[in-house]
């Protein structure tokens, strides 16, 4: 069974940075697709961006857009979201997720003064 772990969230000053990271472990499925998503309280679990395992393409949300880069290790089975120039309506919880079906237990992001 797949298991999928974040990393790397916390509190930072807006304008800030963070690197969040999903380590990937156990047998299961191939992954078509990894991604990250975010969710508030009261709110859908929203798309951050997603890259296909086959050819590399990455999609992102306008909101990111120019400030986050997902990257995905394949040898170390580790999927990475860079995020610079953070804004307070970035704070969320962060889900990883494989395939849209696999889901980590998320991390918290918040960006406040």
């Amino acid at each position: 069974q797949v298991r999928l772990v974040e990393s790397g969230g916390g509190l930072v000053q807006p304008g800030g940075s963070l690197r969040l990271s999903c380590a990937a472990s156990g047998s299961g499925p191939t992954f078509f697709i990894m991604g990250w998503y975010r969710q508030v309280p009261g709110h859908q679990r929203e798309v951050v961006a997603t890259i296909s395992n086959a050819t590399s393409f990455t999609y992102y949300a306008d909101s990111v857009k120019g400030r986050f880069t997902i990257s995905w290790d394949r040898a170390k089975n580790t999927l990475d979201l860079q995020m610079h120039s953070l804004k307070p309506e970035d704070t969320a919880v962060y889900y990883c997720t494989a395939n849209l079906n696999i889901w980590g237990q998320g991390t918290q992001v918040t960006v406040s003064s």
